[in-house]
């Protein structure tokens, strides 16, 4: 047997039983129920393998399968995904148009599975149409399936997702008849949070970002105000189930304020 084979399974013999190990020690009630991901760093890690940036993309859509099985060993009811920014929409077509068909791709295959329910957010309205009726078709297909609730955040802005939320209460409020005098007078953060686009869910316990960014990004910006980080320093398409651990471990660990 070659030495650098003998060293992998060496490696994954350690690393599996340091994950059997995080496994035995994280308490289930310390859980998170809500957790969402900025998935950062397929391109970057396309360019260390010399391969184009769809390339990167295609790995992280596959490890993020993986990482929606982890999550659902761990008790994680609800898994927000940071997939494509209102800014990345300004990117090149040559860039935009293949990491659209990877992300309709992508919610084929999560819906496939038959384990997860699917509930695209974003200003979908920005989208290619094809891809909007896309990301809808698959939202109403896994609406009935009790698994874990997987948000997809497609053309999605914490900026652009505040406005919209104003937006659409001045519009309830004015087919109610509601003068802007009467809507001041009883408006609350809880009118504005109905109309987010995650509205009925729990916001985010845990958000974890990986590629050793530090910075949200415009990601739930509303929703996280409570919310604990873990930034990771792998790269998405190499972030591993014992990076979840670890993040999980962190989190258990924590004492939570809420801004007390």
């Amino acid at each position: 047997m070659a030495r650098s084979t003998v060293r992998r399974t060496v490696r994954d013999a350690i690393y599996t039983a340091y994950e059997r190990r995080l496994m035995r020690r994280l308490d289930p009630s310390q859980s998170p129920r809500h957790v969402g991901v900025m998935i950062d760093g397929n391109r970057r890690w396309a360019r260390a393998f010399g391969g184009a940036t769809a390339d990167g993309h295609r790995a992280g859509a596959d490890r993020l399968l993986q990482f929606l099985g982890w999550c659902d060993d761990a008790g994680v009811q609800i898994v927000t995904v940071y997939l494509l920014s209102t800014d990345n929409l300004q990117r090149p077509d040559r860039e935009l148009s293949p990491l659209i068909e990877i992300i309709e791709d992508l919610a084929s295959r999560i819906s496939a599975t038959g384990r997860w329910r699917v509930r695209p957010i974003g200003a979908l309205d920005l989208l290619p149409a094809t891809t909007a009726a896309h990301l809808k078709e698959v939202g109403e297909a896994t609406r009935g399936i009790a698994g874990t609730t997987v948000n997809l955040a497609v053309g999605y802005g914490g900026r652009r997702e505040l406005a919209d939320a104003v937006r659409a209460l001045l519009q309830q409020h004015a087919g109610r008849g509601t003068s802007i005098e009467e809507l001041a007078e009883v408006l609350d953060v809880e009118h504005i949070a109905e109309h987010l686009y995650t509205a009925g869910q729990p916001d985010p316990d845990l958000v974890i970002r990986t590629s050793g960014e530090q910075r949200l990004s415009g990601f739930l910006l509303w929703q996280s105000a409570h919310s604990e980080f873990f930034f990771c320093d792998a790269l998405w398409p190499d972030f591993r189930r014992i990076d979840l651990l670890r993040a999980l471990r962190s989190y258990a660990a924590r004492e939570r304020r809420f801004g007390t």
